[in-house]
């Protein structure tokens, strides 16, 4: 697994901004089911992938981070995983 700069990852990514070795995004919902049904979502998606997010989620609102661990920074891995992310987000 190759590490690649956070912030040219992102040029395809609305609204997640990079840190020195993840991405993060906060994503709104309508409301707690809306939110919760997205993380059930994205978490058998994620399971397939064998690549976990780590989130945190309260009322309408999913506070997403995703870096690869075994890498030490941002992979293509959570690359994939956001784009996922952004094909099942619906507010």
């Amino acid at each position: 697994m190759t590490i690649i700069d956070p912030q040219n990852a992102l040029t395809d990514l609305s609204g997640w901004t990079a840190g020195d070795d993840f991405i993060t995004k906060v994503f709104q919902f309508k409301d707690f089911a809306s939110a919760f049904g997205f993380m059930s979502e994205i978490a058998i998606i994620a399971q397939a992938m064998n690549h976990h997010p780590a989130w945190y989620n309260v009322y309408n609102r999913v506070d997403v981070t995703l870096t690869t661990h075994d890498a030490g920074g941002v992979t293509d891995k959570d690359i994939k995983l956001a784009q996922r992310m952004e094909a099942a987000f619906s507010p």
